[in-house]
Order: C-alpha cells, then structure tokens, then sequence
C-alpha cells in the first residue's frame, strides 16, 4: 500500500539535494544544454516548477495543465530567466505542493493527470518524487543514477514495469537486477520471452529512456524498443 506521507517527506529531501545542487552552478548554467533533446538546464528547472503547480491542480481536483500548448508555452517562458528566479520559483511551486497535500483529503479517490491518465490521489507524491530525482539527473550537473536513493531505483522500475505491462509493442520480457530483484514486463507484442540483467541503474536508465541499454545484458533476442514515456 501506498505511504502518501513518506512519499513527500521523500520528494522534500530530493528537492533539498536538487536546490542545493542548483544554487552552487554559475548563472550561466541555465542557458547550457541538458541531456533532454532541446531542452537547457533552463528549460528542466522550469518544467520542475509548472509540475509542481500542476500537481498541486491534480489534487486540488483540476485539469494538470489548462492544455498541452499552454504546458509548453510556459515551460519555454520560465526557460531563460536568471537562476535565482528559478531557484525562487523551485521553492515556491514546491512549498504550494506540500501546502496542498497537507490539507485533510481522501487519499483514496481517484485523480485524472494527463492525457487522460487516471491513478488513485495517494500516488500523486510518488509521481513528484520521480519528476524531481529523474530531472536532476537530466540537468547534466554530477547527479547520476547510480545516485538515486535505492528505494527510489526499485520503486521507479516497479511503476515504469507495471506501465509497459502488456503493451502491445513489448515482447515479455524479463527483468533482473545485480541484487536479485525480478521484475516481468511487456507481453502484448510477439516474441519473447526476452531476460533482461544488469544493475538497477541500468535497467531504469533504459525503462526510462535515459540510457540505450548497452550495458545490460540482453538472452532470448534484441532488446525490445520501449515507445516512448
């Protein structure tokens, strides 16, 4: 069962690590490019800080974003600003989360997310969690996934296991990390069954289309092409 609460005490200790992370670069850093095709470092911390509002929405029981075309037109607003402005706006998107899910709610019900995405309201931390670890990764600053809390590694890999699920374009496929833990996948496509071996790192580095999968070790045919996130 979802811990809502340990969730967010989570995602607060994972946002220290990336406002501190954030505060120590030069102000020129916002403007450097990031490891997401096309995106700056800019562009990820204020993508961070629109999620935050659109997850404090989804709580609030609202649509996450007024539409895709606004999402984006923010992200590419807030991208260029001076990194104090950015550093200011982590922490104040941040705080109006945790304000917002300190508030008495039914943890139970049912919340609509993107596209359509429904997931019960106590998986909502979690979801922030992920956005906030995953991109400091991506800003490119010394953050890397061998770095993520282990917890985190294997809960990431139970949820993006769980969404490629039978998907249509995925072989079963079998996973296995250096410390033992499996993990089965995919099955609506033809072939398979595919083993899948390596580090945790690695095996959420390719669920999560941050790494091409070359370091794990792949039995039973090619490594199946994951559709994108």
């Amino acid at each position: 069962m979802t811990d809502h609460a340990h969730d967010l005490a989570s995602v607060q200790e994972a946002t220290e690590r990336l406002l501190t992370a954030v505060a120590a670069l030069d102000n020129a850093a916002g403007t450097r490019p990031s490891r997401l095709p096309g995106w700056t470092v800019g562009h990820v911390l204020a993508h961070l800080a629109r999620n935050a509002d659109a997850l404090a929405n989804v709580l609030d029981g609202r649509p996450m974003y007024t539409s895709a075309g606004a999402r984006d037109a923010d992200i590419e607003r807030d991208a260029p600003r001076a990194l104090d402005v950015q550093l200011d706006d982590l922490r104040e998107s941040h705080a109006g989360f945790r304000a917002r899910a300190a508030e008495p709610a039914d943890w139970t019900r049912t919340v609509e997310l993107r596209n359509g995405v429904t997931d019960t309201a106590a998986r909502v931390p979690f979801r922030r969690w992920a956005e906030v670890e995953l991109h400091h990764v991506d800003l490119g600053i010394g953050y890397e996934l061998e770095d993520l809390p282990e917890e985190f590694t294997e809960r990431e890999i139970d949820f993006l296991a769980e969404r490629f699920g039978g998907h249509q374009e995925v072989p079963s496929t079998g996973l296995r990390s250096d410390s033992g833990r499996v993990w089965t996948t995919g099955g609506g496509a033809p072939g398979g069954p595919v083993a899948v071996e390596g580090s945790a790192a690695d095996l959420l580095g390719w669920l999560a289309g941050r790494r091409d999968g070359s370091a794990l070790v792949v039995k039973g045919g090619a490594l199946p092409a994951l559709p994108p996130l």
